[in-house]
């Protein structure tokens, strides 16, 4: 009998010990303190955390939000905004180095100007390194196209609006999706034509208006149509131009969270608006394939950071504040749209009380629902889409 426990025992060691070895494997990409700690629960053989009594394991909570949000995926939104011919779908696809816009998607060589402002949006999945990320590219062909160009900009407004309403009516349902699926504009890239002097008034206006809606990013167009000089003086015109005009663009001073995210913000509006240019094609140059344009002068490179400022632009929009401008999305301007939201219909609701009570009593005790009474959250079921406006 002892010898079938032993053997039993040594059956069993065996066996946990393939179940470790396959676990091992199946979770090779996690840290080496997060690996350790769930391939040894009880820290034997841990040669990190061996003589560290006090380690708990906290750390392992890092690995453990990367991988979900791996499995999850994440959705970026880009808007571009700016009249014809400024190179808008180019620089789009020089940014993700993918045919991204909706010319490129969507070639009409009969396409002409539209009489009014449309709004056309190009989904991809973009997979790099087992990142997946949902990209939607917002256009807005006919933008500033027109002799009279009053009010173009309520289109625009209208559409950023409408992704707020969609996202706040999935949110008050009462069966709620477990991801609500988010089609909010999180950055508008406002492309400035570069003359070289001012703002036009249509620039002006339409920065004034969307910036308290939307994350607005301003970029000069075609900068390799300006010297050095013209393109610095440029800038410097048009960033006294923002502040006369009480224009706050990304990033925002007010959402700085400390100092340190202050001064690398800093750093950018003393940049801010970036000088670009966007290419597609690739060119040899010192035996380095690069992206750029090439003239009889030589080529711009695009990624050089002594010939534009296409790199300072790419790390800001996907390198470094990409997070940030998701939130500040989420937790500000959304926010500030859906408190109206609720404000007005509450207000709507205390002006207009129903005829009826909420409820009448059935014979058997239970109560009836009367038609017509805004949800418990104080939205009403039929409404007006506000425009979001401060």
């Amino acid at each position: 009998m002892t010898a079938a426990i032993s053997e039993l025992h040594n059956n069993h060691s065996a066996e946990e010990e393939t179940l470790w070895s396959e676990g091992n494997l199946s979770h090779s990409n996690m840290s080496d303190s997060a690996k350790s700690h769930h391939l040894n629960p009880h820290g034997k053989g841990d040669k990190t955390h061996a003589s560290d009594f006090s380690y708990v394991g906290i750390d392992a909570i890092l690995e453990q939000m990367r991988r979900k949000a791996m499995k999850q995926g994440f959705e970026l939104n880009i808007m571009v905004v700016g009249q014809s011919g400024l190179g808008k779908s180019t620089l789009m696809n020089t940014l993700f180095k993918s045919k991204v816009s909706r010319k490129s998607v969507l070639p009409d060589p009969e396409e002409r100007i539209p009489k009014t402002i449309e709004i056309k949006s190009i989904s991809h999945d973009i997979e790099e390194k087992g990142v997946r990320m949902k990209l939607t590219v917002i256009d807005t062909p006919g933008f500033g196209d027109q002799i009279n160009n009053e009010n173009c900009w309520q289109p625009i407004m209208k559409f950023i609006n409408d992704q707020y309403e969609a996202y706040l009516q999935e949110e008050i349902n009462i069966n709620r999706k477990k991801r609500i699926p988010d089609s909010r504009v999180h950055c508008c890239i406002y492309f400035i034509p570069p003359t070289g002097h001012c703002l036009r008034p249509l620039d002006l206006e339409f920065m004034r208006r969307l910036s308290k809606v939307v994350n607005i990013v301003p970029v000069i167009a075609k900068a390799d149509t300006l010297t050095l000089e013209e393109r610095d003086h440029f800038k410097q015109t048009i960033r006294e131009e923002l502040r006369a005009n009480g224009i706050d663009v990304y990033p925002q001073k007010e959402f700085d969270e400390d100092s340190d995210d202050r001064m690398i913000n800093d750093k950018i509006r003393e940049m801010i608006p970036f000088a670009v240019v966007g290419s597609d094609q690739e060119y040899q140059v010192n035996g380095k394939r690069i992206l750029g344009r090439k003239t009889k002068w030589g080529t711009i490179e695009v990624e050089n950071i002594g010939h534009c400022e296409f790199a300072y632009l790419r790390d800001l929009l996907i390198r470094t504040h990409m997070q940030n401008i998701k939130d500040i999305t989420g937790s500000i301007h959304y926010e500030t749209y859906r408190v109206r939201r609720l404000n007005e219909s509450n207000i709507l609701f205390t002006a207009h009380p129903p005829e009826h009570p909420t409820a009448q009593p059935k014979a058997n005790g239970q109560t009836e629902p009367q038609l017509g009474v805004p949800q418990a959250n104080g939205v009403a079921a039929q409404h007006q889409v506000m425009s979001h406006e401060m």
